[in-house]
C-alpha cells in the first residue's frame, strides 16, 4: 500500500479512496499539470492481471462522452502499471446511503442511461453495472467507469460469469452477456436509487421497496423498471438506447401532467431547518469552518468533528474536498504536508517530504508536551508533530456552553449531539436581543 506523500513518478499521493481485491485506488496530486486525479494500480503481478486493466483502458479510451470517465493516462512507473482518471467526489453507491430528492435521484438515472446508451451504441457491454462504478462530480454530475469486464458485442460473444452477483442478470451469470444484461443491472441501480431496496431473485412484482417507489413516481416510470428487470431477456429493453427513449418519454408524460395540475403554483418556502443551519452559519461558520455537508442529513459540518451535530452520523464530513494539500489513508481526512501524524485519528503512515515547516493562520495553540509545544489547530484529538493527545478542552469562540462528557464546546443552541463525542445534547431556545 502507498503512503501518504510518497511520490509515484510525477504523482504524489494524497491518500487512499478505495481497495479491491484486484486494485487499489488513490487520490494524487498531477506535480507538472498541477491538477488531482485519481490513481488505479493493479495488485495482480502477473500478466494477466494487467491485461484485464489493459483492456479496461483501451476499451474506455474509445468512449467519449460527458457521463463516462476519462481514461487520462496510463502507463508502467516504478515497474508498477498505473491508471490515472478524473478524481470525483464520491460513488452512487456512497450517495445512495444518504436521502437524496425524487428530482435529484431522477436526474442521476437519467445520466446513468445516458452513459450506458453511448456505450451499447458502440456495441459495448459493460458487464458489471452497479452503484459503486458511478462516480459523482460536481454539479451533481454522473460517470460510469470501471470498463474492466467490458466485452466487444460480436456474432458469437463467449463470456465468462463476471459481475457483481447482487446486480448480475441470470444469463450474464451463466456466461452469456448481452445488451439485455447492462439493462437488467441498470434496471436493479435506479430501482434502489429511487425506493433504498435493492430487489432479490425471484424478481417478483411488487418487489421489496414497491410502496416507497410508488408513492416518488408515476405508474409509467414504474412500468419502465418493471421491464427493465424481467428475467427472460427478450422481455426486456433491446439495450440501454431503447430503454432511455422509453425513460425520457415517460418523464415527458409525467412533465405534462404537472403543468395541467398547477394552475396556481404554491411559492416554495425554507424549512425551518434550512433557517436553523442558517442562523447557526451566521454564529459558528469562521469559528469551526463548517464548510462541509454531512452525508446523513447534508447540514453544516467541518472536517475536525467527530459525529455530525444534527444527527450523530459518523464521520459527517468523509469525502470531502480539504483545505490541506494531502489527507490521511486512515481517516480521509486533511493533513499538512509537514505533519508526522494526523491530528484527527492518530494515524500514522507519512512519508516525510522535507524538513521545511509551513506556517498557518489557522495555528491558535501549542502542544502541551515540553519537549514539543508543537503549533495545534483548534479541535484537534491530537498532536501532529508528537502524536500526543490532547487533553485541554477546546473552546468554541462565540459560545459559553460545553459538553458534560468531553468538556469541549458546543453550539448548544443549535446541536442535536455533541460534535466531538455524541453526547446528546439538551437543547435551548435561541435567545433573541
Amino acid at each position: 500500500m502507498l503512503k501518504t506523500r510518497q511520490r509515484l513518478g510525477k504523482y504524489r499521493i494524497l491518500g487512499r479512496i478505495a481497495s479491491g481485491p484486484l486494485a487499489d485506488v488513490y487520490r494524487a496530486q498531477d506535480t507538472i499539470q498541477k491538477i488531482k486525479v485519481a490513481l488505479k494500480i493493479p495488485k495482480a503481478d502477473d500478466d494477466t492481471g494487467h491485461a484485464e486493466f489493459l483492456h479496461e483502458v483501451q476499451v474506455a479510451t474509445k468512449l467519449c462522452h460527458p457521463n463516462i470517465l476519462s481514461v487520462m493516462n496510463a502507463s508502467y512507473i516504478d515497474e508498477k502499471f498505473v491508471i490515472a482518471m478524473e478524481l470525483g467526489q464520491e460513488s452512487l453507491a456512497d450517495r445512495i446511503e444518504r436521502r437524496i430528492s425524487t428530482t435529484r435521484a431522477l436526474d442521476l438515472a437519467g445520466q446513468a442511461l445516458a452513459s450506458m446508451a453511448h456505450a451499447h451504441e458502440h456495441k459495448i457491454i459493460h458487464c458489471d453495472i452497479k452503484p459503486e462504478n458511478f462516480i459523482l462530480f460536481p454539479n451533481n454530475q454522473l460517470k460510469l467507469a470501471d470498463f474492466g469486464f467490458a466485452k466487444l458485442s460480436l456474432r458469437t460473444l463467449k463470456a465468462s460469469g463476471s459481475g457483481t452477483i447482487d446486480y448480475i442478470s441470470p444469463e450474464q451469470a451463466m456466461g452469456r452477456p448481452k445488451f439485455q444484461s447492462d439493462v437488467f443491472s441498470l434496471g436493479l441501480v435506479i430501482y434502489r436509487l429511487l425506493s433504498g431496496r435493492l430487489p432479490e431473485w425471484p424478481f417478483e412484482w411488487p418487489l421489496k421497496g414497491h410502496e416507497k417507489l410508488a408513492s416518488r413516481v408515476r405508474p409509467e416510470l414504474i412500468e419502465v423498471l418493471k421491464k427493465a428487470i424481467q428475467i427472460d431477456p427478450r422481455q426486456r429493453y433491446r439495450d440501454a438506447v431503447q430503454m432511455q427513449a422509453a425513460f425520457g418519454k415517460a418523464q415527458t408524460h409525467v412533465r405534462k401532467q404537472k403543468r395541467a395540475k398547477q394552475k396556481n403554483p404554491a411559492r416554495a418556502g425554507t424549512s425551518w431547518r434550512q433557517l436553523q443551519w442558517r442562523e447557526f452559519q451566521r454564529h459558528f461558520k469562521s469559528a469551526l469552518d463548517t464548510r462541509h455537508h454531512c452525508r446523513g442529513c447534508e447540514g453544516p459540518v467541518s472536517e475536525s468533528m467527530q459525529c455530525c451535530p444534527w444527527c450523530g452520523f459518523d464521520k459527517p464530513s468523509r469525502g470531502s474536498e480539504s483545505r490541506m494539500p494531502s489527507s490521511c489513508p486512515r481517516c480521509e481526512r486533511g493533513v499538512k504536508n509537514d505533519w508526522d501524524y494526523c491530528a484527527w485519528c492518530y494515524g500514522p503512515g507519512f512519508v516525510e517530504e522535507s524538513a521545511r515547516t509551513y506556517p498557518d493562520k489557522r495555528y491558535t495553540a501549542h502542544c502541551e508536551s515540553e519537549r514539543c509545544r508543537g503549533p495545534l489547530m483548534p479541535f484537534m484529538r491530537y498532536c501532529p508533530w508528537c502524536r500526543k493527545k490532547v487533553r485541554k478542552a477546546w473552546k468554541l469562540k462565540g459560545s459559553r456552553h460545553s459538553c458534560k462528557s468531553c468538556h469541549w464546546g458546543i453550539a448548544r443552541e443549535f446541536w442535536n449531539y455533541c460534535a466531538w463525542c455524541r453526547e446528546p445534547v439538551s437543547r435551548e431556545p435561541i435567545r433573541r436581543e
